[in-house]
């Protein structure tokens, strides 16, 4: 069962309701692709599996860091949150040296 790693969406249990009211249980899957995505603070590739739809959203949002970092932490998976991590790391580190030198 394939899972979104940055927003969790996974396999949907719905009904499929006849015209003489039968209910018939089916699965919905997520259109889950295999992505490699450019993270301009990390300066790399990172590849994610990720629905089609998060791609759209993230596209919207602003870009990978933007929305990575607005993401809940308890629906991304640990490779995700690794990769969070790694930004926010990158983005401290980056602001500790613009303070530096602006009181140079």
């Amino acid at each position: 069962m394939s899972r979104c790693e940055l927003t969790g969406k996974g396999p949907v249990v719905k009904n499929l309701v006849s015209h003489s009211n039968i209910k018939t249980k089916s699965t919905a899957m997520p259109n889950v692709q295999r992505k490699r995505i450019f993270s301009k603070t990390l300066n790399s590739m990172v590849r994610l599996y990720m629905a089609t739809s998060t791609l759209r959203d993230l596209e919207h949002t602003g870009g990978f860091d933007q929305f990575i970092l607005s993401q809940p932490e308890k629906t991304m998976s640990q490779r995700a949150l690794d990769i969070k991590g790694r930004i926010r790391r990158r983005m401290n580190k980056s602001a500790k040296k613009s303070a530096a030198a602006k009181k140079a």
